[in-house]
C-alpha cells in the first residue's frame, strides 16, 4: 500500500514538474562546433530556428561555430547571415593578399615581381608560421561586429555568447566571454598553419578545437532548460580511407574529439548533425550547399522545436545595421610600437585624430598599414566615444627584417630568366630598405634599390640597374646612316646602364611626384658580319656613350590590376633634360623629351572590362641621338629608355623622334583568373610628327591582337596572336610569368 502511493507521489509531483516547464518560457542553449568550411550549416540551423521562432537566448561556439555564433549573438538573423555568406570572396578573405590600391608603390612593384618570398636571417632560410597573417578576415569581422564594438561583457551582447581557444604555449583551453569581441572570435577560429596565432591578453592562441571543438559545458551553468547542439566535425575514417599521412593524422587528432563527443552529446536536448561529409575544412566554394545540408538537418526535429517556439512566443527581428557611409575618428592610439613611430603608423593608416572618413576609408588605411610588410599582427578596436569612435590598435612589429625572394619569367626578347632578390629592411634607419635583383638567364641583368619611405613626406631613393639583351633589328632603327636605310634586320646587342638619385613624395596615397638626377651608359653594337666587312670592324657600334640628365615624373595609378584591370584610372607624365654627354659622335647638344601616358579602365558588362589608353612623347633638341628617340613595337611590360609596345610589329620596328599612340583592350573573363581579349592599336611616329599639320588627323600605322591569359601564383601566362593589315605580318607574343 504504501508502495503504491509512493508511485503515485512521484508521478503526480513528476507531472507538475513537466507541465512547469512546458508552461514556462523555457530558455534555449545553442553550442556550434568547429568544422572550417563545414560549419556554414551553422547558417542553415540558424536560419530554421529563426523561420520557427526559437528564440536562442545563449551561444557557445568553438572555431567557425564562434564566428557564425558571433555574428548571430550580435543581432545578425539567419537570413543576413546567408546574405553576408553569398557576398563574401573567401578566396581574397582566407589570403593575405591586399587590394591593389592600398598598396604603396613600392610595395605594388614587389606584389607583381616575386613569386615567393621567405624570411632570410643569419643566412638561413626560415618557413613562415602559416600561410596568412589572417589581416582580411580580421577586418570583415570587426565591420560585421562595429554595432556591439562598445560592449566588452559578451554576456551582455543581444544574445550572451562565448567561444573558446587554445594557449599555444601551454595547451590549455581559453574562455573568451570578454574583451574585443573581433579579437575573440579571430583567435578561435586562427586554423593552424592556415593562419597565424592571436596575441591576446599575454597569451597566444589559437583554434579552440584543439583543446574543445564543442564547448556545451559551460552552458550548463547559465539556467537554461534545452541545449540544442550543432555538430559539423569529423567521424572517425574508415580503413580504406586511411591511405594518406594527413588522414591518418587526421584519425589520431579525431581520436579524443570522438570520444569526448559521446559524452558531451548526452548532455544536449536536441543533437543536430548535418550531412557534411562531402564536404572539407576549405569548401568555402560549396558554402551554399553547406548551408542546405544544415537547413534540412534541422527539419527532422521539427515537432520538438516548435513546441518550444510555441511556448516561447518568439519572432527574431531583422535589425538594419548601418551603413558606416560616414565614421568620426576621435583619437588615434597604437600600442605596442618599439622600432617604428606612432606619426608613421598614424601617417600609413592616412587618418588622424578627429577626422570624418568612411568605413571603406578605414579598411584602406589599414590595408595600407599592413601591405608594407613591416607588421606581423595589426588588430584594433572601435569603441564608441558620444558620436565617434576611438580607434585603438594594438601591433606585433615583425621581427624579420631580411628576405629572400624569387621569381621566373619568360618573353620573346630577354627570353628566359630566374630572379633572385635579397631585401634588407631597417639596414641604417627604421623606415628603409635596400633590396638587389639578380637575374640569371639568357639576359643576365641586376636592379639596386635603396629607398628611405617617408609616405607624405618627401623620400629619397637610389636605383641601378643593368639591362642586357640581344634582338634582330633594322639598323636604321639606330641610325641614320643611308646605308643602313635598304638593309634587313640584323642582330644587335643593347646594353644599358641606369644609374639614379632622387626624392619624391605622395601628394595622395595613388600620386606621387619624383625628380632626380640620372647617370646612364647606353652600348649598343652589333657582330653583323656584313657590317663589320662594310665598315672594317670587327664590332660595329652603333653607341657607346654616358648621359647626364636631370628627370622629373607626376604618376597617378588606382589600377585595381596592373595585368588584367576592371577599374581605375593611369596617368604618367616624365620630362628629361639631357645636359652633357660623351657621345661617340661628338656632336652632342643638350635636348630633353615630354613623354605621358593615360589609360582609363572600366567595366562594361558582367566579367567583360574596356581599357582605353593614349601614349605620346615629344623629343625637343638634338636629333644627332638617335639610339634615345622613341621605338614602338612587341608586346612587354619591362620596356626601358623611350621603346613602347605596339601590336601588329615587332620590336624595334618603328622610331622616330615623336610619337602619338590610342589603343583599346576589350577583357572577358570566360572563369575565375582565365581571361579572352582582343586589342587594336593605332600610332603616328617620326621625326617632326608635332611641326606637321596632319598629325593629329592620321594614325599611319595599326595593328591588331586576340590573346588568352591565365593568371597563376607565377604570375600572368598571356599567348597573343598579332597582326598587322599595314605590312601582313603576323606572329605570336608569349609571356610567362611576372615582368622584370
Amino acid at each position: 500500500m504504501h508502495k503504491l502511493v509512493s508511485l503515485i507521489l512521484i508521478l503526480v509531483f513528476s507531472w507538475g514538474f513537466s507541465q512547469e516547464k512546458e508552461s514556462k518560457n523555457p530558455r534555449v542553449g545553442l553550442v556550434l562546433s568547429g568544422g572550417g568550411a563545414k560549419g556554414l550549416a551553422h547558417v542553415g540551423v540558424l536560419k530554421t530556428l529563426d523561420s520557427l521562432g526559437v528564440r536562442v537566448d545563449y551561444i557557445a561556439g568553438t572555431s567557425m561555430g564562434a564566428v557564425v555564433g558571433a555574428l548571430y549573438a550580435s543581432g545578425y538573423t539567419g537570413q543576413q547571415l546567408d546574405s553576408i555568406i553569398r557576398s563574401t570572396n573567401f578566396n581574397l578573405l582566407i589570403s593575405d593578399k591586399v587590394p591593389r590600391n592600398s598598396k604603396t608603390f613600392y610595395e605594388r612593384k614587389n606584389s607583381e615581381k616575386y613569386v615567393l618570398t621567405l624570411p632570410f636571417n643569419n643566412f638561413k632560410i626560415q618557413l613562415p608560421s602559416s600561410i596568412s597573417r589572417g589581416q582580411n578576415v580580421f577586418n570583415l569581422l570587426s565591420k560585421l561586429t562595429l554595432n556591439v564594438s562598445g560592449i566588452n561583457d559578451f554576456s551582455k551582447l543581444p544574445i550572451p555568447f562565448y567561444c573558446v581557444a587554445t594557449d599555444i604555449q601551454s595547451g590549455e583551453e581559453v574562455i573568451l566571454d570578454h574583451g574585443n569581441l573581433a579579437q575573440a572570435i579571430a583567435a578561435s577560429s586562427a586554423l593552424p598553419t592556415l593562419f597565424q596565432p592571436v596575441k591576446l591578453n599575454n597569451k597566444l592562441l589559437m583554434d579552440g578545437g584543439i583543446v574543445n571543438n564543442f564547448p556545451v559545458n559551460g552552458l550548463l551553468s547559465k539556467n537554461l532548460d534545452y541545449i540544442i547542439g550543432v555538430d559539423v566535425q569529423d567521424d572517425l575514417l574508415m580503413v580504406d580511407e586511411l591511405n594518406s599521412v594527413s588522414n591518418i593524422m587526421l584519425q589520431i587528432n579525431n581520436f579524443r574529439a570522438v570520444e569526448e563527443l559521446n559524452k558531451k552529446s548526452k548532455l544536449l536536448d536536441i543533437y543536430i548533425q548535418p550531412d557534411v561529409d562531402d564536404f572539407s575544412i576549405i569548401s568555402f566554394g560549396q558554402g551554399l550547399k553547406i548551408i542546405e545540408e544544415g537547413q534540412k538537418e534541422t527539419l527532422k526535429f521539427l515537432d520538438r522545436l516548435k513546441s518550444i517556439s510555441q511556448v516561447q512566443n518568439f519572432k527574431k527581428r531583422t535589425l538594419k545595421f548601418p551603413e558606416y557611409n560616414q565614421i568620426k575618428i576621435n583619437k588615434v592610439k597604437v600600442s605596442g610600437l618599439g622600432k617604428y613611430t606612432s606619426s608613421y603608423v598614424k601617417g600609413k593608416l592616412r587618418f588622424r585624430n578627429g577626422e570624418i572618413i568612411s568605413y571603406d576609408d578605414l579598411g584602406k588605411g589599414v590595408n595600407n598599414l599592413v601591405a608594407t610588410n613591416n607588421f606581423d599582427s595589426f588588430l584594433y578596436k572601435l569603441t564608441p566615444s558620444g558620436n565617434s569612435y576611438n580607434f585603438n590598435a594594438q601591433v606585433v612589429e615583425a621581427k624579420n627584417t631580411a628576405f629572400i625572394r624569387f621569381g621566373l619569367h619568360y618573353d620573346q626578347l630577354y627570353n628566359s630568366a630566374a630572379l633572385l632578390n635579397l631585401t634588407k629592411k631597417k639596414l641604417l634607419l627604421k623606415n628603409d630598405v635596400v633590396s638587389v635583383d639578380f637575374i640569371f638567364g639568357d639576359s643576365p641583368r641586376y636592379n639596386f634599390d635603396y629607398y628611405i619611405d617617408k609616405g607624405f613626406y618627401w623620400s629619397i631613393g637610389v636605383n641601378s640597374k643593368y639591362n642586357l639583351f640581344r634582338y634582330k633589328v633594322s639598323p636604321a632603327f639606330f641610325s641614320d646612316n643611308q646605308q643602313f636605310s635598304e638593309m634587313n634586320r640584323t642582330e644587335a646587342s643593347i646594353s644599358d646602364l641606369t644609374n639614379q638619385f632622387f626624392i619624391e613624395t605622395l601628394i595622395k596615397k595613388d600620386l606621387s611626384i619624383k625628380i632626380g638626377v640620372e647617370l646612364k651608359k647606353l652600348t649598343i653594337s652589333s657582330s653583323d658580319n656584313y657590317l663589320n666587312s662594310l665598315f672594317n670592324t670587327n664590332s660595329y657600334i652603333f653607341e657607346d656613350s654616358n648621359f647626364f640628365s636631370l628627370y622629373g615624373s607626376l604618376k597617378l595609378d588606382t589600377f585595381d590590376d596592373k595585368f588584367f584591370p576592371k577599374d581605375g584610372i593611369f596617368i604618367e607624365g616624365n620630362t628629361q633634360l639631357f645636359l652633357s654627354s660623351s657621345a661617340s659622335n661628338n656632336n652632342f647638344s643638350q635636348f630633353s623629351y615630354l613623354k605621358l601616358n593615360i589609360a582609363k579602365a572600366f567595366s562594361v558588362f558582367n566579367n567583360g572590362s574596356f581599357v582605353l589608353g593614349a601614349q605620346s612623347g615629344v623629343k625637343i633638341g638634338s636629333s644627332e641621338i638617335k639610339s634615345l628617340d622613341f621605338g614602338l613595337g612587341g608586346y612587354a611590360y619591362n620596356n626601358i629608355n623611350n621603346y613602347f609596345s605596339f601590336f601588329g610589329y615587332d620590336y624595334f620596328s618603328l622610331a622616330g623622334d615623336s610619337f602619338t599612340k590610342v589603343h583599346a583592350i576589350l577583357d572577358y573573363e570566360i572563369f575565375k583568373d582565365h581571361h579572352i581579349n582582343i586589342a587594336a592599336n593605332f600610332a603616328s611616329i617620326g621625326d617632326d610628327i608635332f611641326f606637321q599639320n596632319e598629325w593629329m588627323e592620321v594614325l599611319n600605322y595599326s595593328g591588331y591582337a586576340v590573346g588568352y591569359g591565365f593568371e597563376t601564383i607565377f604570375g600572368p601566362i598571356e599567348i597573343k596572336y598579332n597582326w598587322s593589315p599595314d605590312t601582313n605580318y603576323s606572329a605570336y607574343f608569349i609571356n610567362f610569368g611576372y615582368w622584370f
